[in-house]
Formats: C-alpha cells, sequence, structure tokens
C-alpha cells in the first residue's frame, strides 16, 4: 500500500524561505531560539512545524546538526559571539523584532550576558520569554546539573515504571524532556501569545521539566490518594500488572501489546482468543491474575506477531502489534495517514498535530550553514505583521 499524496501537508516547501516550515496557524511568528540540548531544540521544532520563523543562535565553535536532523528542521541558523560587540549589536536587534525567545541555559546566565527577560523586555514589552530547565529558574536544586533520568526520578515518575521484580526502568528521555519540558513550554508559550492579544505585554514561561513531570502525573497521584494504585511496580492497573494491560512476546520473537481495559473490550479478545470461561470472569478479580496472565503468555506465545495483528487487528480488543523504529513507516496505518514525510533527503514524522484550515507544510530539512548576520537582519527588517484579533 503506498502512501497517499500529502494533502494534509501541502508540499509547498519550495516556495518558502529556506529554513523556514510554509503555511501552518503561526505563520508570521519570530522566534529567536538559542541553541542548546533536547527539550529546546524539539519545542522550536513544533513551532517551527506549525509555520513560526525560527532562528536558531548558535554561539562560537557550536556545530550545525546537520541537514539530516529531524529536531533541527525548519528554522535558519547564525552565528554569533555574544562578547563581539557587532554580533551582540545582531543578537538584540532580532530580539527586538522578535515575538518569541527560546533558551535553554541554567539560571542566570542570560542575565550575565545581558540578555535576561527585564532587559530584554524594556526593549521589547512584548517578547514572550520562553525559559525550559529540568528543575526551574529557583529552588535549591535550581543551579545544578540534572538529565531527564534526574527530573522523572524527583517527581516520582521513575519509582512507578519498570516491572514488579526489577528497578525502575527509564522511559526513554520522552518523559522528561520532551512531554514535561518541550510540550509545557509550548503549551506556555502559546497561552502567554493569546494573553497578549488582550493585554500587548509579553511576558516570561518558566518551564520547568519536574514541574512539567509532576503535573503529568496528576492522574497517576490522584488515583493512589483514592488507593487505586500503589507504589509496588508491575502490581497496578496500568503498569504492566493487570495482566490484559500488558505486553506479550509471541513465537517469533516479537511483542504485542493488549489494552482491554473495559469490559466490553476484553470481551472481544476473549472471544478472539476462545479463552475458557473461569478466565473471562478474572478480569476484576486480582486473586486471578496470575492465572490470566499465564495463560495470556501462553497464548500469545503460540503465533506469530503478524498472525496476531491479522487476527485482533480488526475488532476493538484494543491491540497493537509493538513495532521497533525500523518498521514504523511500513505500517498500514502510518502509511494510510501520511505520518512521514520526506525533509530534505530524510524521511521524517510528519508534523503533528494537524490542522484544518491552516495546514502545516512540508518542513524545510534542517540547515547545511549558517547564515551572515546582516542576511538575518534583513529578513527580519520589516515590522512583524500584526496580530489577529484582540489589542494591538
Amino acid at each position: 500500500m503506498s502512501a497517499p499524496a500529502a494533502s494534509a501537508l501541502p508540499d509547498a516547501a519550495a516556495d518558502a524561505p529556506a529554513g523556514t516550515a510554509p503555511g501552518g496557524p503561526l505563520a508570521g511568528l519570530r522566534v529567536v531560539e538559542f541553541a542548546g540540548l533536547g527539550p529546546g531544540p524539539f519545542a522550536c521544532m513544533l513551532l517551527a512545524d506549525m509555520g513560526a520563523d525560527v532562528l536558531t543562535i548558535l554561539r562560537p565553535g557550536e556545530r550545525l546538526p546537520g541537514p539530516g536532523s529531524i529536531l533541527g528542521r525548519g528554522r535558519r541558523v547564525i552565528q554569533l559571539d555574544l562578547k563581539s560587540e557587532g554580533d551582540r549589536a545582531a543578537v538584540l536587534a532580532l530580539c527586538d523584532r522578535a515575538d518569541v525567545l527560546v533558551e535553554g541555559f541554567r539560571p542566570g546566565v542570560m542575565e550575565r550576558l545581558g540578555l535576561g527577560p527585564e532587559a530584554l523586555a524594556r526593549r521589547n514589552p512584548r517578547l514572550i520569554y520562553g525559559r525550559i530547565t529540568g528543575w526551574g529558574q529557583d529552588g535549591p536544586l535550581a543551579p545544578r546539573a540534572g538529565h531527564d533520568i534526574n527530573f522523572i526520578a524527583l517527581a516520582g515518575a521513575l519509582h512507578a515504571i519498570g516491572s514488579a521484580d526489577g528497578p525502575p526502568v527509564p522511559p526513554l528521555n520522552l518523559l522528561g524532556d520532551y512531554a514535561g519540558g518541550s510540550l509545557y513550554l509550548v503549551c506556555g508559550v502559546l497561552a502567554a501569545l493569546l494573553e497578549r492579544q488582550r493585554s500587548g505585554r509579553g511576558q516570561t514561561v518558566d518551564a520547568a521539566m519536574v514541574d512539567g513531570v509532576l503535573s503529568l502525573m496528576s492522574g497517576i497521584l490522584g488515583m493512589a490518594r483514592t488507593g487505586r494504585f500503589t507504589e509496588a511496580r508491575g502490581t497496578n492497573l496500568l503498569d504492566g500488572g493487570a495482566p490484559f494491560y500488558a505486553v506479550y512476546r509471541t513465537a517469533d520473537g516479537g511483542h504485542v501489546s493488549i489494552g482491554a481495559l473495559e469490559p466490553a473490550f476484553f470481551d472481544i479478545l476473549c472471544d478472539r482468543l476462545e479463552l475458557p470461561a473461569p478466565l473471562r470472569a478474572a478480569q476484576r478479580d486480582r486473586a486471578a491474575w496470575p492465572d490470566l496472565h499465564a495463560a495470556f503468555t501462553r497464548i500469545f506465545a503460540s503465533r506469530r506477531r503478524d498472525e496476531w495483528e491479522a487476527l485482533l487487528g480488526d475488532v476493538d480488543a484494543c491491540f497493537a502489534p509493538v513495532l521497533p523504529l525500523s518498521e514504523l513507516e511500513a505500517h498500514p496505518h502510518h502509511r494510510a495517514r501520511g505520518a512521514f514525510v520526506t525533509v530534505g533527503e530524510s524521511r521524517q514524522p510528519a508534523p503533528a498535530p494537524r490542522f484544518g484550515r491552516t495546514p502545516s507544510g512540508i518542513p524545510a530539512a534542517a540547515p547545511g550553514q549558517p547564515i551572515g548576520r546582516e542576511a538575518a537582519l534583513a529578513a527580519w527588517a520589516a515590522a512583524p505583521p500584526a496580530p489577529t484579533g484582540g489589542r494591538p
């Protein structure tokens, strides 16, 4: 099955300025990104995918991510030395014309450079100043180094993830860096832009990954406080403890995921698996979960992963194969939705979410070289377009 023409993602990249994504609901928005790691680039990739004009400032010696980079797509890059008077003036001029600034340095770094939010707000009162850190701008851990695994550990998420007989398992760096960090920063920036339409003023968005992960844990914390989630890993409804919400190995060494939480969906699963009546009654009987888990383990080990997809993929059994990265693009569902697009010379995930009236375009590839100082200033020479609705 071949992928359809990406009607939801019109290929207008040839008509767009180099390094920018055409179209999208954020078209006309100007973002200055101070180059950093992980969560900052991903947040700015999302903004660029939605049409924002993102200009990334690299410091001397920092390398470009290269045209094949996914996180670096859709923007222009300029290399500036903040110790140089001319380059520093260029940074200030760009910030004067920007709508949003994104930085991910430790607290105090931007202030020492004279580029903190108060200093820039005096020059550009409409600037939304996005700050993304692990621990936040204040608190005893604010100046300390850390990574995703540390932030999710302090927020209680890491303790809750893993098997009953093993240690906590890091869920890649998806939970802290990208969910608790990037997505909360983007959410905060968009909210601040909306408020600016009413007030005409910018503000600082302090996106601490530990705060974001604590917020993401709200549902689990709520369950814990009502006795529906325990601190014993691998014993709960959503952590692999429930046999009907778990992963099973198949005959060919693959894996399948089962999420039949609701009784109606569990019944459909049992019908397809021809499960005996006593085990069908075991869904809400925790004492019978070991027997149900053993039965599922034996049954799913009897066929190949693709055979299970053929049997369970067309009914509401809450089933999906566990796909390795190398198989993602070939899956019929991803192909039907055009979930991957060609960016430059590489296949990459399409922009998400999708918009009906102002669809995002195909992003431009990450730039292979920086643009010059004068070119960057000239690109933003004109006043940015006035926001629609609200006060100026």
